[in-house]
């Protein structure tokens, strides 16, 4: 699946996107997977409250499971302006 990172995140983990082969079962365990990797995965994802999700571009919740998913995104909340 593609996971890609903006914003904050994209700046910790120093890539845009990858591709990622995972057996996560949900977007929680691709976290855990993701930062068993190195240090700068496991800065990004240390406070997951400061973080929101989108599965195939829909907003979801860190349970949601990803079975068929194609793509992933980590985001900070949106704030207006």
């Amino acid at each position: 699946m593609e996971v890609l990172y903006f914003a904050w995140v994209r700046e910790r983990i120093g890539v845009p996107r990858e591709h990622v082969i995972t057996q996560a079962a949900t977007v929680a365990d691709l976290v855990a997977e993701l930062r068993a990797r190195e240090d700068r995965y496991d800065l990004a994802f240390s406070d997951l409250s400061s973080l929101r999700v989108a599965v195939d571009q829909e907003l979801a919740d860190f349970d949601a499971p990803l079975a068929g998913v194609r793509e992933v995104a980590f985001f900070p909340p949106m704030t207006g302006g």
